[in-house]
């Protein structure tokens, strides 16, 4: 591939930011001001809002300049730095040396020229997302957005417009739900490879794009971390997301006071917005109580009763644009969606637009798919609420991150749960995992010898019908009759059963049943 390296005359001098002080003096202002201080006792109080509890699915955007070279995934800034790497020899054959085309000469070239921010959350409207969460910065150090702090960012390299406030300034526009999501944490060693031969990394005139670019056997500076904590109050302050999303590299230990200060803040500038924010965190960088955990491409073995969330992606090979994606199918996520919700979690799913701004046409069906499955089932997902157990059936995929490299293969036996309950009505809902092909579904956990109903059954309907369904109650299962547009296409039918109101002495027998 021929492209021209990028011209030197053309950037802006570097970015001074030698002296946090001010800054940093002014974060400690915001913390020592606020209802919450940088303690774990503290940020301890802090609880999820019920808005995003209920909202239950959202979009993510993996987007950089990673998608001009569109091989293998979006590390490809650090593995074409690594030599012996697949990468490495594609960038040698494509590109020439590291020394005369590097990562930063890929920058120029992510343009953005079809970009429509309207177009993509029109998009996501009818994929029934309810918030959007873009990268603002991936490891490789090129902001999405406009910062203070760096040259390398899309105002001034590439788009020569701020995409992701443009985007999220749509998302507010279409009553959807603004986020942000950051992953410059494990920046101080992404292209250390560089360092390790005669590349561009040991440019002096670009170490302020390739950052530190230590060894990983190291620990990130003091000065890196103050950097990665001011990046993250600029984000906070420019933008306002109420969800805010941390890859896996604050996990490093010398991140954790950091962490703190930075959530505090975040909590503190959220109370004087009067908006009640999120923090997404994997793994253990969070304290238990004071942030809500994600789990990267996977799911919970069960109902988690303090929420959480998936965060995955339509493609198995990449979170970032490549030629060759291997997509999940239309009904895999609408799986994914269901097993998460089940178990009382939210889904993020990501998809890779190409460097020109459009969203490739595949990940626009895989979508529109989910958002037709949502406009006919989505009463059991939004607003829901796990029931007594998440579900039923013979397949169950494995608990944890990076589970999603096979799909479950379900069977129509495999369901799972949610409820719903408003004033008068008590409803929990069937969502079939696969759609039977003889019509009839059957859920062993309503049949009359179940231990988990405490009440009588009064109502069966099928989501999407007017029509009363036939069915019939024996002591293994209730039978439902589906009508037939609920026996073939994406995703599973969903029953709801509408349960006899609740009192306080059918709750007291029910629990006792179940020997809790």
């Amino acid at each position: 591939m021929n492209l021209e390296p990028l011209d030197p005359s053309t950037l802006p001098a570097p970015v001074d930011v030698s002296d946090n002080r001010p800054a940093l003096a002014m974060v400690d202002a915001v913390i020592d001001a606020g209802p919450y201080d940088a303690t774990w006792e503290s940020l301890s109080r802090y609880r999820p809002p019920q808005w995003y509890r209920d909202a239950k699915f959202g979009i993510s955007l993996h987007w950089g300049a990673f998608s001009v070279p569109a091989f293998a995934n979006e590390w490809y800034p650090r593995t074409m730095y690594r030599r012996g790497t697949p990468a490495f020899d594609h960038h040698l054959a494509t590109y020439g040396p590291q020394d005369r085309f590097g990562y930063k000469d890929f920058l120029p070239h992510f343009r953005m020229e079809h970009y429509d921010p309207q177009e993509w959350v029109a998009l996501f409207k009818r994929a029934g997302a309810q918030f959007v969460v873009p990268v603002a910065e991936h490891h490789d150090g090129y902001a999405m957005y406009d910062t203070a702090r760096s040259r390398w960012k899309v105002t001034q390299v590439g788009p020569q417009r701020d995409v992701m406030g443009d985007l999220l300034s749509a998302v507010d526009q279409a009553w959807l739900i603004p986020g942000a999501s950051t992953h410059r944490a494990e920046h101080w060693f992404f292209m250390n490879g560089g360092a390790e031969f005669d590349s561009d990394v040991r440019d002096p005139a670009y170490a302020d794009l390739y950052g530190p670019a230590l060894r990983k056997e190291m620990n990130p500076t003091e000065r890196f971390l103050e950097d990665w904590l001011l990046r993250t109050v600029e984000i906070i302050d420019s933008y306002r997301p109420q969800i805010l999303s941390f890859d896996t590299g604050i996990e490093e230990p010398s991140f954790e006071p950091y962490i703190r200060r930075l959530a505090a803040y975040y909590y503190n500038r959220a109370a004087e917005w009067g908006r009640d924010v999120v923090i997404n965190y994997k793994w253990e960088s969070f304290a238990p109580g004071s942030a809500m955990l994600d789990i990267e491409r996977g799911t919970m073995g069960g109902i988690r009763p303090d929420g959480w969330r998936n965060g995955t992606s339509v493609s198995r090979t990449s979170w970032g644009w490549v030629e060759d994606h291997d997509y999940k199918s239309p009904s895999e996520l609408i799986q994914e969606l269901v097993d998460v919700v089940s178990k009382n979690g939210n889904l993020l799913l990501n998809v890779g637009p190409r460097p020109d701004g459009t969203i490739p046409e595949s990940e626009v069906v895989l979508l529109e798919a989910v958002g037709d499955w949502l406009s006919v089932h989505g009463e059991a997902i939004y607003g829901s609420s796990p029931w007594v157990v998440f579900g039923e059936g013979p397949t169950a995929p494995a608990a944890g991150s990076f589970t999603d490299e096979a799909a479950p293969v379900y069977t129509p036996e495999d369901l799972r749960f949610t409820r719903m309950t408003e004033v008068g009505h008590d409803y929990v809902y069937a969502i079939g995992m696969v759609r039977p092909e003889d019509g009839r579904m059957r859920i062993r956990s309503f049949g009359s010898g179940s231990r988990f109903l405490d009440r009588p059954i009064v109502d069966v309907r099928v989501l999407g019908s007017r029509e009363q369904p036939e069915w019939t109650r024996t002591g293994e299962h209730l039978e439902v009759v589906l009508p037939a547009f609920e026996t073939s296409g994406d995703g599973g039918a969903v029953v709801r059963i509408e349960l006899a109101p609740e009192t306080a002495e059918t709750r007291i027998d029910f629990f006792h049943g179940l020997n809790l």
